[in-house]
């Protein structure tokens, strides 16, 4: 038998108890999220019984998440393939191209994820009130109160992470394949189609999870750029859940977990992709 090695044995312990201390409110939520106010009020919430669905279907009809979500849907997607293309088109010429800007270009990128949101609260509204655009995308005539203007600014604060990431993991793509590709005629926006972007699928996957899960739960830039409540996302409709008096916890509950389900699936689905993209575009560079 192998000598027991303490270090890894504080090490499991160590995460065992964080993965508990993580686990603990989660489970918590959910199991109150099933339970009736009235009966929690009269026993406690350490008790065990008074389980009921109704708190989920009043949730979603007083919350109107059906509507918010549509909203998050119009925010989140777009901005999430926008994000992802201008990413590893600028990642491309970074892992691709060497010249003298290349380190700098790629610290520009970096140093935007530096800058705390409220200390650019003042200037984006400025700009975003000063930018005229056709009627057709919104009915004031600029960027603000519009889905538009929440898609670009979620991208600009995304797109230096996403960059970061894909340029790491290109630069681990062998310098022969392309000129293999070079050699059978391949120009360089066909390698970056047909050759790179197959390869760092792994990485566009974890970089997927990663950004639905930041961009559907931002709310910052909503309610800076929103007055509009019908565009508010769908983490905005928790506050309808919040009395004015008194707030049902068990209905705030269910609601939370309503809103955190479609991270949680995207989640499932990437499993795999975003573990292994995740970590060599991590550690290689």
């Amino acid at each position: 038998m192998k000598p027991l090695r303490w270090p890894r044995v504080v090490l499991h312990v160590f995460l065992t108890v964080m993965a508990v201390g993580w686990l603990v409110p989660l489970l918590w939520g959910l199991f109150n999220s099933l339970r009736d106010y009235d009966y929690t009020g009269t026993h406690g919430y350490f008790s065990f019984g008074g389980f009921t669905f109704h708190n989920y279907v009043d949730a979603w009809q007083r919350a109107e998440f059906g509507e918010k979500f549509l909203n998050s849907v119009y925010i989140t997607v777009p901005a999430v393939i926008l994000t992802l293309f201008l990413a590893s088109c600028a990642a491309f010429v970074l892992a691709r191209f060497s010249f003298r800007l290349n380190l700098t270009l790629l610290g520009v990128f970096v140093a935007a994820n530096l800058l705390p949101p409220q200390a650019l609260l003042i200037p984006v509204y400025r700009a975003f009130r000063a930018v005229q655009v056709p009627t057709w995308i919104n009915d004031n005539g600029t960027l603000l109160d519009s889905y538009l203007g929440l898609v670009l600014i979620n991208t600009a604060f995304q797109l230096g992470f996403c960059t970061l990431v894909l340029s790491n993991y290109m630069k681990t793509i062998p310098h022969e394949l392309y000129e293999s590709a070079e050699v059978d005629g391949a120009g360089v926006s066909r390698q970056f189609f047909t050759l790179t972007l197959p390869l760092v699928r792994p990485a566009l996957a974890a970089l997927t999870t990663l950004q639905v899960t930041w961009i559907y739960n931002e709310f910052f830039w909503a309610t800076v750029l929103l007055s509009d409540g019908d565009k508010f996302p769908i983490t905005s409709s928790l506050n309808n859940l919040r009395g004015e008096f008194f707030t049902d916890y068990n209905l705030l509950s269910a609601g939370s977990i309503i809103v955190a389900l479609p991270t949680l699936l995207v989640f499932f689905v990437l499993q795999r992709q975003f573990v292994s993209g995740l970590t060599l575009g991590s550690t290689k560079g």
